[in-house]
Formats: C-alpha cells, sequence, structure tokens
C-alpha cells in the first residue's frame, strides 16, 4: 500500500489495451505474441501511455480466444513463454510503463487439470471445485451456448457453465479454489505485474438457491445481470492479497451490468476493486444529450462515494466506436478529447489511436463464437502489404484503409488521428485538473457539451461541437488553444466559437 499521500499511480494514468493476437507477430505464423508486443514499446512510450492491459496470454485451448484457461501459471505457445513475459514486464517498466494482466476467475477451460479431475467421478477431491447439479435450472449462457448447464455423461450430472461448455464455472465457496485463486495472483505479482483486469466480476458468486430467473426464460443470459452478494466476498480477498504488495498494485473489474448504480456496490468500501469498468459510453451514440447523461449519472452515483471512474469507448468486445458513429473521423477525434478529459482513468483501445475501424467479417472469415471480430483485427504497422505482418496470413483481415490508417503513415505525421492523441496525453500528463481534478458541467448550446476541470490553481476548459456547423460558445477570461481536435488554432486565443464537429481543450492564457 502507498506509504505517502500522494494519490494513487492509476487516478492520474491512462491505460493502452492490447488484444495480443491482433497487436504485432514477431514470428510469421499470423498471430500476434509477446514479443511483437514488447518490439513495439517504443510505441506505446512514444504515444505517451502509462500503463498496458494484455488480454489473455495464458495457455488455453482458445476455444474462447484466452478466456478459457488451462494453466493459469503459463504462457501458451501461441503468444511465446514466461521468459517473454518477463522480459515483456521488465523493458516496459524500464520505459515507465505498467502492466495489467487479464485473470479470468469465473470459469476454467474444460481442458484445465482441475475440471478433468472434477468430472471423473462425484467422490473426486476436486468435484466440489466446479458447480454440479443432477437437475438444470433455466440459467442462460452468454454467446449464444443455449443452456448453462451441460450434462456430463459420465457422471450424470449438469455443471454450471456462464459462457460455453467448454468453460465451466469454478466453486468460490470452496476455500481450496479460494486459495488455489490467490495462489494465482501471487504467482504473477512476484513477476511484477502492476496489477489486473478482472473478467466478469459479477459473476463469480451465484444464487446458492440457484432458483429461475424470470430473464433466462426470456431468453436473456444470466451474465448480463448476475449479481450475488457472494462477489463481493471474493473481491475483499483479492483485494487484501493486492494491497499486501507493494507499489500500489491495481485491481480493474469487468462488471458488465448496465447500472451505475449496482457497478458503485463492486467498490466496496474502498476495499473491493479499485477500478470498475464503466460500459455506458458504449451504449451511447455520438450525441450530446445522451453523453450528459451518461456522464452526469457517473458524477451524480461515484462522485459522492469517493469511487473513481472509467471512461472507455472501444473494446475487444464492441464495436469500435469510429464505426459506431457512422464511420466519421471528426467525431472520432472529439470523442478523444472526450475520452482523455472526463474525471476519471481513461482505458484506449489498441488501434484507436490510429482511428481505426471494424474490419468487414464474413462468414468464411469469422471466428469467435460471439461475432466479435470486427474490432479485433490486426494492427496495420507498415503501408505496404502485410503491413507488417510478415509469413502466414494474419488470422483475421486487416481493418479498412490499413495502409493510411498504418502507424508507419501516421506516426511523425502532423495531421494524424495518432499525433493527436500524443498531444492530448501530453495536455493530460501536465494538467494535474485534467488528472485529478473536479468535473463542472458548464451552460452550454444544446448541440456543445462543456465542462471545466479545476485542481487547485490548475484549470482546463473542454469543449465538444457534436454539430456539423460552428457554433458560438463565448466564455469570460482569456482562454488559449491547447489542443485542438482538428489540430487548428492551437497556441491561439479562444475567439469565443467552435468550428464545425470540433473538440477544444483551453487553458488560462499567460499574462
Amino acid at each position: 500500500m502507498s506509504e505517502s499521500n500522494e494519490p494513487p499511480w492509476w487516478k492520474g494514468a491512462t491505460v493502452y489495451q492490447i488484444y495480443p493476437r491482433s497487436f504485432a507477430d514477431s514470428n510469421g505464423d499470423g498471430i500476434g505474441d509477446l514479443n511483437g508486443v514488447r518490439r513495439h514499446l517504443d510505441y506505446l512510450q512514444r504515444l505517451g501511455v502509462d500503463a498496458l492491459w494484455l488480454s489473455p496470454i495464458f495457455r488455453s485451448p482458445m476455444a474462447d480466444a484466452g478466456y478459457d484457461v488451462s494453466d493459469y501459471c503459463d504462457i501458451d505457445p501461441l503468444f511465446g513463454s514466461l521468459d517473454d513475459v518477463d522480459q515483456l514486464i521488465a523493458e516496459a517498466h524500464a520505459r515507465g510503463i505498467r502492466v495489467l494482466l487479464d485473470f479470468v476467475p469465473n470459469h476454467t477451460s474444460d481442458e484445465h487439470p482441475w475440471f478433468v479431475e472434477s468430472r471423473r467421478s462425484r467422490d473426486n477431491p476436486r468435484r466440489d471445485w466446479y458447480i454440479w447439479r443432477d437437475q438444470p435450472n433455466n440459467w442462460r449462457a452468454a454467446l449464444g451456448a443455449g443452456s448453462a448447464w451441460t450434462c456430463d455423461e459420465s457422471t450424470r450430472q449438469y455443471y454450471l457453465h456462464l459462457f460455453l461448455a467448454k468453460q465451466p464455472d469454478l466453486n468460490w465457496r470452496n476455500p481450496e479454489v479460494v486459495e488455489a485463486m490467490h495462489g494465482v495472483l501471487r504467482f504473477w505479482l512476484d513477476r511484477g505485474v502492476d496489477g489486473f483486469r478482472i473478467d466478469v466480476a459479477h459473476c463469480i458468486g451465484k444464487d446458492p438457491a440457484f432458483a429461475d430467473d424470470p430473464r433466462c426464460q426470456a431468453g436473456q443470459p444470466l451474465s448480463d445481470f448476475n449479481d450475488q452478494p457472494y462477489s463481493h466476498e471474493v473481491l475483499r480477498g483479492l483485494r487484501r492479497l493486492v494491497d499486501s504488495y507493494p507499489g500500489e498494485r491495481v485491481l480493474v473489474g469487468e462488471v458488465n451490468i448496465r447500472s451505475t448504480e449496482r457497478v458503485l456496490q463492486y467498490y466496496g468500501a474502498g476495499d473491493e476493486l479499485h477500478l470498475a469498468f464503466n460500459f455506458t459510453p458504449l451504449d451511447v451514440p455520438w450525441d450530446p444529450a445522451r453523453f450528459r447523461a451518461c456522464i452526469g449519472e457517473i458524477e451524480h452515483w461515484l462522485k459522492p462515494a469517493d469511487a473513481w471512474p472509467t471512461w472507455v469507448l472501444s473494446n475487444h468486445d464492441n464495436i469500435r466506436h469510429r464505426s459506431r458513429y457512422g464511420g466519421s473521423e471528426e467525431a472520432a477525434r472529439a470523442a478523444a478529447v472526450l475520452l482523455l478529459t472526463l474525471r476519471g482513468t481513461p482505458f484506449i483501445y489498441q488501434g484507436d489511436e490510429l482511428g481505426l475501424e471494424d474490419a468487414p467479417i464474413s462468414t468464411d472469415t469469422r471466428v469467435d463464437p460471439g461475432g466479435r471480430d470486427g474490432c479485433r483485427a490486426p494492427i496495420p504497422w507498415l503501408f505496404e502489404p502485410p503491413h507488417g505482418w510478415e509469413g502466414a496470413a494474419p488470422w483475421l483481415p486487416f481493418p479498412p484503409e490499413a495502409d493510411n490508417r498504418s502507424a508507419e503513415r501516421q506516426v511523425g505525421a502532423a495531421s494524424a488521428m495518432f499525433t493527436l492523441y500524443q498531444r492530448l496525453l501530453a495536455a493530460r500528463r501536465t494538467s494535474p485538473a485534467l488528472q485529478r481534478g473536479d468535473f463542472t458541467e458548464l451552460p452550454s448550446p444544446p448541440e456543445v457539451l462543456a465542462y471545466r476541470r479545476a485542481l487547485g490553481d490548475d484549470r482546463r476548459l473542454v469543449c465538444i461541437n457534436f454539430a456539423a456547423r460552428a457554433q458560438p460558445f463565448e466564455q469570460s477570461g482569456r482562454w488559449t488553444i491547447e489542443v485542438a481536435s482538428d489540430g487548428v488554432g492551437e497556441g491561439d486565443l479562444y475567439r469565443g466559437h467552435l468550428a464545425a464537429s470540433q473538440a477544444l481543450i483551453l487553458r488560462p492564457t499567460e499574462p
């Protein structure tokens, strides 16, 4: 735990999500790997991020892209080895970049040795490590998997899986499971990781009565709304463990319940998650009224509870925000200003800094059982095909405009999306107000969202014009344009108007 009065690092940090399969391939097999990530650490350092989060890299049969873990304490050969991850952590730390891993506590693979043992017989010592019943209830699984129960023919009982049948749920009420999973965290904390993103943190606890649910009867998967008290007991145990390590290690929870009031409960009394993902922006179109309501809801619930928000516009499970906004680069640029100036910790999904859209996926190129391939397309590094992916063809097709959207074409180009993200991150890094300051929404025309960030003497104004036409927006005092989403006027005095689809960060003009 921190021994100083300084705020924890994760409050002022910007986190970059890496989907390793699609980030960079170092060995020519068409699948991204850890050495590919390591070779592009200079790129991330140049971008200006403070931490990276690696989607699952553990040993897995890959029924669900690594979220079906068969060994939590080893690296899948697709991605490399333990030596490779150790080197990646060391080289990231040398550049001032922290490393978070994706921890999957709700379920394992059906090929994990624990489950192989559990299904051998009803009296196997590991039988109770998973959830078995003589008769199923009506719970539904996610990813279109149907019933959340699968009958094991050899023992004639049903096991629970809130996701695919190849992902049986662990029984966290068994103390042996708790200790084994705590051992997994210790294994990685001892190797120097700075924290974990916890997959479906709200799913760990289950209704002990196993009662039917009318929402499942209507076809909704239980993972959409599962919210049991025991999950909080599990998270408090994980938090105590993580807090016992030096260096302010962090837990970021995926609590995919579309209710901020309920998500707040997973912060506990400051003794559960450090951060919980805020998914409401993923449901919001590029509309000022909807974003105003979304931000207001987060401030209403989290600020009085002293719970630190997170902000995310894209991730590996959802359509990229530029695609959701109709392919508009202007909207994607303004959204970058929004993401990186709200009160809370922002998460950038790989490729958003290049302005990528979802790749078109056909029935022939689809891989994911949940149909989430478009946002997982490979990152184009070089202008010329195969865009830095030498050897076997990449496992998914490239996104649109892979040549002009490549890192080679954008890094160092004054008007590029990458350069906008650089400027935003530089502004954030030098402004305590943008990192940790209070948020106050300002009166504005209906098509403008404006707010002030302030901490002590440091102040910034953020003005976002959602309209495709210029908008007057006068402000008292003298302000200088620090960052403009379109790059126009940076360093000039603010003249009281916003160009079409323009977003600005304003700083007080020096005397």
